[in-house]
């Protein structure tokens, strides 16, 4: 409950928003009607313009016997943004910080809480990672009202449902549930909202990865991702189309897309802005570079240890450099160079790229082989799996199959051909008791097999076939 008493109210307001050392929250005492009153807003985060006329407005009151309420002032002077009445201190402070004005009228025991937010943002652009060649050039900005305009743009449908939760009892950060209403999972939608509503955290210092991580915990021992991130508005409407839920976070340009499968995560938009022909080709050829990302230095590992078995047409692939360091210890130092080299990257100065690029290339390709440290076929694979790691949608994906293609040179370089047969046991072992956030197996639709699911991921689907196998 708010003071009622007026002059005791702004003291405690005051003191509440510690209006004498925050310069960017703004008090002002204006009159309505004959009675004082007093505004509270953030500036930078409201509409000045808007708030100017609604100011003017309200000033112009003289005497209104037909206004004894907050609620009675609102719905009658208030009309061009939305307002509400609150008596609730805590709620009128966060709503102040969150970009709203808060309006105090002598005699009223209620506040009227005015949505006048304006929140600084950039201009939408292309995400960086999410690059198409044909299709939209919008992207995902720090702004959640945005966010969701962006999307609802794309679904004009009254079951298109922004389902609003704030997380973190310091932060109070705005997250938006997205999901169309009778299409989503409906337990799964539920065990979200609890999970967020009762999380006991401060902040969501990660934004995105706070959210993930409190809906998954525990999440370490296996890198397999159980979350799609996003920047493109395009892809998360057809996914929210397709029964999954979006998460979007206020202050983050990603949404998380919920619950997700290997094969949901392996699609991109590219995939579906060209004929199914092309379509199921990049579908086809992302699916075989993931099988070579995994698999190729440590298959080669385990024919440089068994070279007797390599035919002589295939002899080129047998290495001749005289090396120092074993061959799984360079193959490892080359993987962790490589994470190196990236980091160093998002580092420099962009006027510096191309010559610490070129410099970079020089002492890792050639003086590398030519001091004997490591073999040029060495340093051909790693550069090529490093580089198919980019060829899926997801950091994360190329950071877990990287994971699994270290453990299994760990246990070829150990053990030879039996480590390399035990790894991959242990790999599928782990791939098929993942779920994901449902519940369902993390390689539905293939296990348990559904064939019209997993025809849709396997090839590039026409409009018109996906309308007729379509069921609402």
């Amino acid at each position: 409950m708010i003071p009622r008493d007026f002059s005791k109210c702004v003291a405690h307001f005051n003191k509440l928003l510690n209006i004498d050392h925050n310069f960017d929250i703004v008090y002002r005492q204006i009159k309505i009607a004959g009675r004082d009153a007093a505004l509270y807003f953030v500036d930078g985060f409201c509409k000045t313009a808007e708030l100017r006329a609604m100011i003017e407005i309200l000033m112009e009151i003289r005497d209104d016997k037909s206004v004894k309420t907050a609620s009675n002032l609102s719905q009658k002077y208030i009309t061009g943004t939305q307002s509400k009445v609150s008596d609730d201190e805590i709620q009128i402070s966060t709503a102040v910080l969150s970009g709203e004005t808060a309006l105090f009228v002598e005699g009223f025991s209620e506040a009227i809480l005015i949505n006048t937010r304006s929140y600084p943002q950039r201009s939408t652009s292309e995400p960086d990672k999410d690059k198409v060649f044909r299709g939209s050039r919008d992207g995902f900005v720090e702004s959640i009202i945005l966010n969701t305009a962006l999307v609802r743009r794309r679904i004009r449908d009254p079951r298109l449902v922004f389902e609003h939760i704030q997380v973190g009892s310091q932060s109070k950060t705005d997250v938006a549930l997205c999901y169309i209403k009778g299409r989503a999972d409906a337990s799964l939608l539920a065990n979200i909202k609890d999970k967020l509503q009762k999380t006991s955290v401060e902040s969501l210092t990660m934004n995105q990865e706070s959210i993930a991580e409190l809906l998954q915990p525990r999440q370490w021992r296996n890198p397999l991702p159980k979350f799609k991130f996003t920047e493109r508005p395009d892809a998360t409407a057809a996914h929210v189309l397709e029964g999954d839920i979006a998460i979007i976070v206020d202050n983050s340009p990603a949404v998380l897309i919920v619950p997700i499968t290997i094969f949901s995560i392996m699609e991109e938009a590219n995939d579906f802005y060209f004929p199914p022909v092309i379509g199921t080709y990049l579908k086809l050829t992302r699916a075989l570079v993931m099988i070579l990302t995994i698999f190729i230095t440590p298959l080669w590992l385990l024919v440089l240890q068994n070279p007797q078995i390599v035919p002589d047409g295939l002899s080129f692939i047998l290495t001749t450099d005289d090396t120092q360091v074993p061959l799984v210890i360079q193959l490892l130092i080359l993987e962790i160079a490589i994470d190196g080299l990236n980091l160093a990257s998002l580092n420099t100065p962009n006027m510096l790229v191309s010559s610490l690029s070129i410099l970079a290339a020089i002492i890792v390709g050639d003086y590398a082989v030519e001091s004997g440290w490591f073999s040029s076929q060495a340093l051909l694979y790693t550069a090529f799996v490093s580089l198919a790691c980019f060829a899926q949608p997801g950091y994360e994906l190329g950071y877990a199959l990287k994971f699994v293609r270290m453990f299994l040179l760990i246990l070829t370089g150990i053990f030879g051909l039996v480590g390399f047969i035990i790894g991959c046991a242990i790999t599928a072992f782990v791939v098929l008791r993942t779920k994901t956030l449902s519940g369902k197996s993390y390689l539905y639709p293939l296990i348990p097999f559904d064939w019209k699911k997993f025809k849709h991921h396997l090839y590039r689907a026409s409009l018109s076939e996906k309308q007729n196998n379509k069921k609402y």
